[in-house]
């Protein structure tokens, strides 16, 4: 049984929401055992009283599993920057009071075992390469596509996250000189492939409309402009609205130029693309396919798929899990005192 073997802990802290998660792992795979959530509110709860919420939650976790074996890893994964090697956080701007916050070595003591730290986007390519969409490569790309454009490396078979955790920040590439804003920055890969950016060019492209005299199926009224999301956009789209397959077209076209970028420096075997492009796939894909095929060198566009993401709803929990199993593989585990009080004997709730 390798180190990575055994029962692991997750941690997913989100800046309204921190969740905390069971799970084994094991030849088979990785197997979530349970789940717990609770409110982080960073704006008045001081951070050591969230951790220490946290370490409450998995210890009622472990009771309420029956889990009675003392874990061997605990995984966080939380927005960044950060200190992977130390432990720290420093100061995300979804966690305001956060600063320099040694996350890692509070819950390795408050928890028995070693605990380790990523920012959620390499924590979500781990847990894609492992054990979703990416599995069998040995170089791989995460992209997140969500609110934000988030990267993850995986690099000669193990996370690259770059001198300073900085590695993989791919929605900061600026792809034209102007365009929709991103990262801080007009025209960059997030402004254009995101759900805030693709919101912000499907409103541009409403108010001309409007302007115009033709109704917008996504935004019948001015006063509903700035209620447009890339979520509304993509239902239009299903819908058949002609103007919302476009937007998403002109999105997917943008994305291929970012990932073009990606392959010609990488070369990895496989992109693995959540969030939008996973309920957008067939409105993103043809668009993107063909700038790829334009831009990007054809012998490393020849050995790349682009994928959507497998892991789902689950993938933050599999994301703090993967992170646990990915310390304990590449880190020679320290020893920490005060293990944690042994579970209690309360009767199973049954393993979710």
């Amino acid at each position: 049984m390798s180190q990575a073997d055994g029962l692991l802990l997750g941690i997913d802290i989100g800046g309204t929401k921190t969740a905390v998660i069971a799970g084994r792992a094991g030849p088979g795979g990785l197997r979530i055992l349970g789940r717990r959530a609770f409110a982080t509110e960073p704006s008045s709860r001081p951070w050591r009283q969230t951790l220490e919420r946290a370490g409450k939650e998995c210890r009622q976790l472990l009771a309420d599993t029956r889990l009675a074996e003392p874990p061997v890893a605990a995984g966080v994964s939380c927005g960044g920057p950060l200190d992977s090697n130390a432990g720290l956080l420093l100061s995300p701007p979804n966690l305001p009071g956060w600063d320099r916050v040694p996350v890692a070595a509070e819950l390795a003591r408050a928890l028995g075992c070693p605990a380790f730290l990523q920012n959620d986007a390499n924590a979500c390519a781990l847990a894609e390469w492992r054990y979703g969409a990416g599995t069998g490569t040995r170089n791989m790309v995460f992209l997140t596509f969500g609110t934000g454009m988030g990267g993850g490396l995986i690099l000669d078979g193990r996370l690259y996250e770059g001198t300073n955790d900085l590695g993989g920040e791919v929605g900061h590439v600026r792809l034209a000189e102007d365009g929709p804003e991103g990262y801080g920055k007009r025209g960059s890969f997030e402004g254009f492939s995101s759900g805030g950016g693709i919101a912000n060019y499907a409103r541009e492209r409403a108010r001309d409309e409007l302007a115009a005299g033709r109704a917008v199926a996504f935004c019948p009224d001015p006063a509903d402009l700035e209620s447009i999301t890339a979520r509304t956009v993509g239902e239009a789209a299903e819908a058949g609205d002609a103007l919302a397959a476009e937007i998403l077209s002109v999105s997917g076209r943008w994305l291929g130029r970012g990932l073009s970028i990606l392959i010609d420096i990488l070369n990895p075997q496989r992109i693995v693309i959540g969030g939008i492009f996973v309920r957008c796939h067939r409105f993103l894909q043809p668009s993107m396919a063909g700038e790829i095929a334009r831009e990007a060198l054809p012998g490393a566009a020849s050995v790349c798929e682009v994928v959507p993401a497998r892991l789902g709803e689950s993938i933050g929990d599999f994301a703090a899990l993967s992170v646990a199993v990915d310390g304990m593989a590449r880190r020679a585990p320290a020893r920490y005192p005060d293990p944690p009080p042994a579970p209690s004997s309360a009767p199973a709730k049954g393993i979710t």
